[in-house]
């Protein structure tokens, strides 16, 4: 039987079954083939988060350095950013519901690879008990994959947004800025097979990012008041955790330098300042979180600031003091 080479030349049944063997098996009640999927909820509660990538918004299949994503690399990136929402409630995630929106010319290959990426990257990531346990398959102009994904508090608290106290410390768990000067390389024309393997690894933090899923439960059993997954940027990030606190963010830049040291040649070959990578830059999908000033910080964080009375500072967040002229991500203004 010949090979099909496009998502139209097969049926629905036909391409679902080249993709859930590609997925393992998920360890489930009632798992992909049903009209729903049944999960296990021990703890009693199901932490649950829906994110989207959409072709040309949140991905792009041709860079202008001349880079080709491959549905690994989207795979990848769709399975990163969602068990890391529920990293930042503390929780460990437990499975995901996949929505792919395909054009008929896509390559059934791409489809492939792009489950062949989910798989990966949560094992790769750490994400050991969480699989694909079902989804929906459509046809549109664009390449859309939509997740659903749900975690496992194991009796813990969930760590919100809101609970960040004056005197409590601001600290940062994972990396800043490299998914940015990713970003902004693959965007250049100096071409990626010419990049030098260390900014060829900056690319790939954007496009297969590494969230440090161990941190959320272990900032959680160390007591942390407030955490969130720092994906639009640490300023604008830092802003909305203040908001939802009703208090400030005073970050200081000396504890932020460090994260500079691997986007330095980047930043100098590009005419950019990695400054700004650093505190706007998203998609890192590292933790903000913020601990009691006595608990001290647990291993993979790193001390950034401290949290200030709301009416004690000119902005929810400021950076030696000041109101930061970098304001990170936002969807519809860019």
């Amino acid at each position: 039987m010949a090979e099909h080479h496009t998502v139209a030349q097969l049926d629905e049944r036909a391409l679902l079954e080249r993709i859930f063997p590609r997925l393992g098996t998920a360890d489930v009640p009632v798992g992909p083939g049903d009209d729903a999927a049944v999960i296990e909820a021990p703890d009693g509660r199901t932490v649950i988060s829906i994110d989207t990538l959409v072709q040309d918004q949140d991905f792009r299949l041709e860079w202008a350095s001349g880079y080709r994503s491959s549905g690994f690399d989207v795979g990848w990136k769709c399975a990163a950013q969602n068990v890391s929402d529920i990293n930042a409630m503390g929780a460990v995630p437990t499975s995901l519901v996949i929505s792919l929106t395909l054009p008929g010319n896509t390559p059934v290959r791409w489809v492939e690879d792009m489950a062949d990426g989910l798989r990966t990257a949560l094992h790769e990531l750490g994400a050991e008990r969480c699989a694909v346990v079902g989804g929906d398959l459509g046809r549109g102009a664009v390449l859309v994959v939509t997740a659903a994904v749900t975690g496992d508090l194991q009796g813990r608290a969930p760590v919100l947004r809101s609970g960040a106290r004056p005197g409590d410390v601001v600290a940062v768990g994972g990396s800043l800025g490299r998914a940015a000067a990713g970003l902004a390389l693959l965007e250049g024309t100096s071409g990626y097979g010419g990049m030098p393997p260390e900014l060829q690894a900056l690319a790939a933090a954007q496009s297969r990012p590494l969230p440090p899923l161990a941190l959320g439960p272990r900032a959680a059993q160390a007591g942390a008041h407030a955490m969130m997954d720092i994906s639009d940027g640490l300023i604008r990030d830092a802003g909305r955790l203040a908001r939802a606190s009703g208090a400030a963010l005073a970050l200081d830049y000396r504890r932020l330098d460090h994260f500079e040291a691997p986007l330095r040649q980047a930043a100098l070959m590009l005419g950019a300042d990695p400054r700004h990578w650093v505190l706007g830059g998203g998609e890192d999908h590292g933790l903000l979180a913020v601990f009691p000033p006595a608990a001290g910080l647990p291993e993979g964080f790193v001390h950034i600031g401290s949290v200030a009375e709301a009416a004690a500072c000119p902005a929810e967040v400021t950076v030696d003091g000041e109101v930061p002229d970098v304001l990170g991500w936002d969807h519809f203004k860019g």
